[in-house]
């Protein structure tokens, strides 16, 4: 089949891999969104899928609205036979999704009709979910509603952080991108509608809701830190300046610090919560690079009583 990639971010770049990979379909083009401004220069750069659809000398189309009527006349133009999409970031009106034949396939990071939206990973985290995966589906003018081509599945580990697990679903859903594209084009692939039971949504996480709340149990200190690396970045405040939390762990055998109280030793820094301890790993303050918490710790000279999440000592 010709087609027409739509994605954005790194996460995309192995599934566009995969397919101009392929020795059965032709990625023609690419869509993804502007230029944006990045690092301290502010200087407008390229997102990953255009610079690796340039290094390919692939066509890539730009458009500030999917809606814009000459990115819908040079689609019409390309005439792809199906349109594979990962993490675009915009919404495609009815003009778009008419255009191809076979429409438009989004390979989605979670096991739909669980987690519609645009944080699925990051929700299967922050809940406790133990297996999640990825899902391709026919795109239709609902969120995350059409009918489903394939699954994968993926168990969520202890540790992992919402960057660990989407970067294992990017390059395993490549496949089973590619794999669909293959099914939808010798007719062996037919979507079946989602079940009306299961749904659950995935809104975009906030730097809000990246705060930690040290009153909570540990298990919820732990998602939320995990859920939110590497971003938007679990938070908190010490002295009255934010602290990014990067990585804890778990010390259900300690039960003696109140929530947000510090005790720093010589290689460890623990925080109490509403439940048991966890251990500070590594941590990031406002303005520094990320750093081991005991580094921290050590520099800034942690006192008796003092908390996460106050500005102030006792």
């Amino acid at each position: 089949m010709k087609l027409v990639f739509a994605g954005t971010p790194e996460v995309a770049v192995p599934a566009l891999d995969a397919l101009i990979a392929s020795d059965r379909h032709e990625v023609a083009a690419v869509v993804t969104r502007p230029d944006a401004p990045a690092g301290r220069g502010r200087r407008l750069v390229a997102s990953p899928v255009a610079e690796r659809a340039e290094e390919a000398g692939i066509e890539v189309l730009k458009p500030v609205r999917p809606r814009d009527e000459a990115f819908l006349a040079r689609l019409r133009e390309i005439a792809p036979d199906c349109c594979p999409v990962v993490a675009y970031g915009a919404l495609l009106p009815r003009a778009a999704l008419d255009i191809p034949a076979h429409g438009w396939v989004n390979l989605h990071f979670s096991l739909l009709p669980a987690w519609r939206g645009a944080a699925p990973v990051q929700h299967a985290i922050l809940v406790g979910d133990e297996m999640t995966g990825a899902s391709t589906f026919q795109i239709e003018e609902g969120l995350d509603s059409g009918p489903v081509y394939g699954v994968i599945t993926e168990h969520v580990r202890p540790s992992d952080t919402s960057g660990d697990l989407l970067t294992r679903l990017a390059f395993a859903g490549a496949g089973l991108l590619a794999a669909t594209m293959d099914g939808i084009e010798d007719g062996t692939l037919k979507a079946v509608p989602q079940p009306s039971e299961g749904v659950s949504h995935a809104p975009k996480i906030t730097v809000e809701d990246a705060h930690v709340d040290f009153a909570a149990p540990a298990l919820r200190v732990d998602r939320v830190v995990r859920g939110c690396t590497p971003a938007p970045g679990a938070w908190t405040l010490f002295r009255g300046e934010r602290l990014k939390l990067i990585q804890t762990a778990l010390l259900p055998d300690r039960t003696d610090l109140a929530p947000g109280l510090l005790d720093a030793g010589k290689n460890q820094v623990f925080a109490g919560t509403g439940s048991h301890a966890v251990e500070l790993l590594w941590v990031q303050p406002q303005g520094k690079k990320p750093m081991k918490a005991a580094d921290w710790a050590r520099g800034v000279r942690i006192a008796p009583g003092e908390k996460l999440g106050t500005a102030d000592v006792g």
